[in-house]
């Protein structure tokens, strides 16, 4: 996992108090698998799924804004406790707006995990940006952070755990854990 005690990074990490998540390509590998029913499945990481989990725990809200639809997705939001689920977004960025309605908090406050493209806008109305590993190079171009891991393979913990790090949550978090 990267060092993110660059102090501008830490500062942004400090502010945090929603994450925005994408889901095909950083909760997700971005394969998608039906099978001969012609249903969908996804495959996603545990170990992601339990920094959601220690985030939220903090006091950290997490939301998803995706533009596909999935009742996959529905399952494992529901699996982690995730009640913020915009999903057939066609325009990330104007989600924006009734997002921080809906939880009062300033654009500075959140952060939003990308992969690609379209979701270059909404990166620039956040706080924090932050692309996975195999992030289109434009979305790791305009990105703040760029995780060392791969989108559904444990970018997303790396992400929650720079957070909880940098707001003084994360030993607290360990020693419970370990008794």
């Amino acid at each position: 996992m990267r060092d993110y005690t660059e102090q501008t990074i830490l500062n942004k990490l400090k502010r945090i108090k929603l994450l925005l998540l994408d889901v095909d390509g950083v909760l997700t590998d971005g394969g998608i698998i039906y099978n001969n029913d012609c249903v969908e499945t996804k495959i996603f990481n545990v170990k992601d799924g339990l920094g959601i989990r220690l985030l939220m725990e903090a006091g950290i809200k997490v939301c998803i804004v995706t533009g596909r639809s999935s009742k996959a997705l529905h399952h494992r939001c529901k699996d982690l406790g995730i009640v913020y689920v915009f999903d057939g977004v066609s325009d990330k960025a104007d989600m924006l707006d009734l997002i921080l309605k809906q939880i009062s908090l300033l654009p500075e406050e959140i952060a939003f995990i990308g992969d690609d493209l379209p979701d270059i806008p909404l990166m620039k109305k956040v706080g924090l940006s932050i692309a996975v590993a195999d992030a289109h190079e434009a979305v790791i171009e305009n990105a703040d952070m760029v995780t060392t891991f791969r989108g559904g393979a444990g970018a997303v913990r790396e992400a929650c755990e720079a957070i909880l790090k940098a707001q003084g949550l994360w030993e607290k978090i360990v020693d419970r854990m370990i008794g």
